[in-house]
């Protein structure tokens, strides 16, 4: 190997473990608002409603925010966009953690979610454009793992730290180390852009009209969507309220025990995209997996229990078969034209993202509806991974079954 291609891949690496460093921190600032969610509503005066559209501010900015990262990635590639973007997702939580007026913490909320939303395309885009394309499965899933592991360790241990000494503080040392890794990527992501075209990119939001066409693309977004509502839903908002007054664990049991939902996706994100870069059947991993999820979903929701072990075990292997969700980034983009990832894994991440849109704030009015009866507001995490199973299997079959290479 010479020592320019040791450099480059060098490079690559340095560029790749940074950007996956940036979708850690996204995601912990992403799940925050859950983490204390009765002393926050306290604080600000807020019903589970309102709450719950507070959180899903997020998501407002996030979800459309992902179709110009993509085109801002195909034209520009990742180095110039990642660190404003990791600053600003840092300040919005330093925002949050500071005001005592809801207006302001909204505000925040959505500065977080504009900055956040550079973090998981871009890993994908520097996968994509630096690393052989047979490992993109594999390789998403380690970036996914990544996240998924800082969430569970940031969670619960920021909980103690809530615990101890109150949500604000957790939200100050959050937005530091934002603002740590953003100084990082300053000075020690390569000089050679990751995301550097061989030709010039057309002009901003050009070429997306093919995708919005795409009947094969929706459907694999959708899908994508209803199988990441747990993550959405469970573990980034309603998750420690459920464990604590269904199954009487305490503040911090019960951040541990829905931690290994992270844990368990982290696990099962490298297993099947590893599973499907040898065996090519995305389609099939996703259908199964997403059956088999329910399943532990609907122990934890339905049961009585009060074992913290069984309720973790269970959380655990619910996470670890939503972790398949990552191949529906892999089915969008096999067979679409290279210079176009950025937008179409965007599109793919806009649709699950927006999810949260509506899933966070209708669990929180539902609960209300209810007394609080979170059998029946969380019943919608099993019916949308069920939901998952059908509309792929049958769906994307009869659209598009080549492009799956699914027999």
């Amino acid at each position: 190997m010479s020592g320019s291609d040791r450099g480059s891949r060098i490079g690559a690496l340095i560029a790749l473990v940074l950007v996956a460093a940036f979708f850690l921190f996204e995601f912990v600032a992403r799940i925050l608002p859950s983490l204390a969610i009765d002393q926050i509503a306290y604080d600000f005066g807020l019903s589970n409603a309102r709450l719950g559209t507070l959180s899903s501010v997020f998501f407002w900015i996030y979800a459309p925010m992902q179709l110009v990262v993509g085109a801002l990635l195909d034209r520009y590639g990742a180095k110039r966009l990642v660190v404003p973007a990791c600053a600003i997702c840092a300040l919005g939580v330093l925002l949050f953690g500071i005001t005592d007026a809801p207006v302001l913490a909204a505000l925040g909320r959505a500065l977080t979610g504009f900055g956040a939303s550079f973090a998981f395309v871009s890993a994908l885009f520097v996968v994509t454009h630096q690393f052989p394309p047979e490992r993109f499965s594999m390789l998403s899933g380690v970036v996914n793992m990544v996240g998924m592991i800082g969430a569970a360790i940031g969670a619960v241990l920021l909980t103690d730290v809530m615990v101890a000494i109150g949500w604000r503080v957790a939200f100050v040392a959050t937005g530091a180390t934002g603002l740590l890794i953003a100084t990082l990527m300053l000075f020690f992501i390569p000089s050679t852009d990751s995301g550097v075209r061989e030709a010039p990119a057309p002009s901003l939001l050009v070429g997306f009209g093919p995708i919005f066409r795409n009947r094969r693309l929706w459907i694999i977004a959708l899908c994508g969507a209803l199988y990441y509502m747990p993550i959405n839903v469970f573990g980034g908002l309603w998750r420690q309220s459920d464990l604590m007054q269904d199954h009487g664990l305490s503040q911090v049991s019960a951040e541990f025990a829905v931690s290994m939902v992270f844990w368990g996706m982290a696990v099962g994100s490298v297993v099947a995209g590893t599973i499907a870069d040898r065996t090519g059947r995305p389609r099939t991993i996703v259908v199964s997996n997403a059956c088999i999820a329910a399943v532990f979903f609907g122990v934890v929701i339905y049961d009585t229990t009060s074992s913290f072990v069984l309720l973790s075990g269970a959380l655990f292997l619910g996470g670890a078969f939503s972790g398949a969700q990552i191949l529906t980034f892999a089915m969008a983009k096999y067979g679409e034209v290279a210079s176009e990832t950025g937008k179409i894994i965007a599109f793919v991440n806009m649709v699950g993202i927006a999810s949260a849109v509506v899933f966070q704030p209708l669990i929180g009015e539902l609960l209300d509806l209810s007394d609080g009866d979170y059998r029946i507001a969380l019943s919608l995490i099993p019916a949308c991974l069920v939901l998952t199973s059908i509309v792929m299997w049958a769906g994307v079959e009869n659209t598009h079954t080549k492009a799956l290479q699914d027999p």
